[in-house]
C-alpha cells in the first residue's frame, strides 16, 4: 500500500499581499504534479492534512477551476477540515462549507473524530483516523487530539491539524513530539504548521509534517524551504520519503522582500505598543476567545455556554463571509 501525504493547499483565486507571482496559476502547476507524483509511484491512497481552501466559503467560479484537477486524481482523499476551512473555527459549520459539500458528492472523504476508517490492500490493513481543528487545539490535553489506540490492524495513521513541533519555536499553543510519544498509532502526520518538521522517527513511530504547500505568509523560512509532500510506503516496513515539487518556485522569487521588512519593521513596533500596553491591560483580552473563556470563568458559567457563545461567534462570522463568498 502507498500513500501521498500533502496538506495546506489554502486554495484561493486571489493574491496575497506578499506574493509577487500568480498564486492561483502557481498552486494548480503544484497540484498537477502532485497527481503525477501519485500516479508515477501507484499511489493507493492521498491524505490531506486539513486546510484545503483558504475560506470556508471559496468563490465557485476558482473553486470549480481547482475542482477540475482534482478530478483527474485516480487514488481516492482523505480530509481532516482545517481552521480556514471552517466558520469560526467551528466544526459544528462542516456541513455549510464547501469541504462539507464536496464531502457529500462523494468527491472527497472527510476523517471524523473518534470515527476509525479500515482500509485493506495488498495484506496490509490500516486503520486512519483524524482529528480536524478546533477551538481547543493545543490548549487542552493532547491525550483527546494526538493519542489514538491501534485496533486490530497492520499499521495506525492519525492525522491532526494542530500545531504539533519537535521543539517550542512559537508563540502560542504547541504541541511537542515528546508529550505523544506514548501514541499507538505508527504514523503521525500533521499539518497547521505551515514550515513542517519533516519525518522524525522517535520510539519505533514516525511524525511527519511535510510543510503546507503553498507559501502565505513572509516568515524568514519560506524564502528558503523546499515545497515538499510525503510518499508513504506500507510494505514489508514503514518507509516514508519527502518529495520536493520541481513545479515550486523559489521563496525569492514569490514573496515580496520589501514585505517581509514592512513586516518585521511592524512587528518591532507592535512589540513596543504591546509592552506599554501591558502596563495597564492584559494583552490576551485582545483575543475574543479568550475574553469568553475568562468571562465564564468568572462568572462560574457551565462549559455549555462557552460552547454557545463561540458557536454564536462562529453563525456571525458565517454570515459575513456569506457577503462576498459564495459568486
Amino acid at each position: 500500500m502507498k500513500i501521498l501525504y500533502i496538506t495546506d493547499t489554502h486554495i484561493r483565486g486571489n493574491n496575497p499581499a506578499n506574493r509577487i507571482d500568480n498564486l492561483p496559476e502557481t498552486l494548480k502547476n503544484k497540484l498537477r504534479e502532485i497527481n503525477k507524483i501519485a500516479i508515477e509511484n501507484k499511489v493507493d491512497y492521498i491524505l490531506h492534512g486539513g486546510d484545503f481552501f483558504d475560506t470556508p466559503s471559496p468563490s465557485l467560479a476558482i473553486t470549480g477551476e481547482f475542482l477540475e484537477i482534482f478530478r483527474e486524481f485516480e487514488a481516492p482523499i482523505y480530509v481532516i477540515s482545517g481552521n480556514h476551512d471552517l466558520f469560526g473555527a467551528n466544526l459544528s459549520s462542516l456541513p455549510r462549507t464547501l469541504l462539507g459539500f464536496l464531502s457529500r458528492l462523494g468527491f472527497i472523504n472527510i476523517l471524523n473524530p473518534g470515527v476509525p476508517i479500515y482500509i485493506h490492500k495488498n495484506n496490509v490493513k490500516l486503520q486512519l483516523t483524524g482529528q480536524p481543528y478546533h477551538f481547543d487545539m493545543d490548549r487542552r490535553s493532547v491525550e483527546l487530539d494526538y493519542v489514538v489506540k491501534k485496533g486490530a490492524c497492520d499499521v495506525a495513521i492519525h492525522m491532526v491539524h494542530g500545531m504539533l513541533s519537535y521543539e517550542k519555536e512559537f508563540p502560542g499553543d504547541v504541541t511537542l513530539i515528546e508529550q505523544i510519544t506514548n501514541t499507538e498509532a505508527d504514523i503521525t502526520l500533521s499539518g497547521h504548521n505551515h514550515l513542517g518538521f519533516g519525518v522524525i522517527e522517535k520510539d519505533d513511530k514516525h511524525f511527519i509534517n511535510p510543510g503546507a504547500v503553498v507559501r502565505l505568509s513572509n516568515h524568514k523560512s519560506e524564502l528558503t524551504r523546499n515545497i515538499n509532500v510525503c510518499l508513504i510506503s506500507l510494505e514489508s516496513k514503514i518507509d516514508c520519503k519527502l518529495i520536493p515539487l520541481t513545479s515550486a518556485l523559489n521563496g525569492t522569487d514569490v514573496l515580496d522582500r520589501t514585505k517581509l521588512e514592512e513586516k518585521a519593521a511592524m512587528e518591532l513596533k507592535l512589540e513596543m505598543f504591546a509592552s506599554e500596553i501591558k502596563n495597564v491591560a492584559d494583552m490576551e483580552r485582545m483575543n475574543v476567545k479568550n475574553i469568553i473563556d475568562e468571562v465564564v470563568e468568572k462568572l462560574g458559567e457551565s462549559t455549555e455556554v462557552r460552547k454557545e457563545a463561540l458557536k454564536r461567534i462562529s453563525i456571525v462570522e458565517e454570515k459575513f463571509s456569506f457577503r462576498d463568498g459564495w459568486d
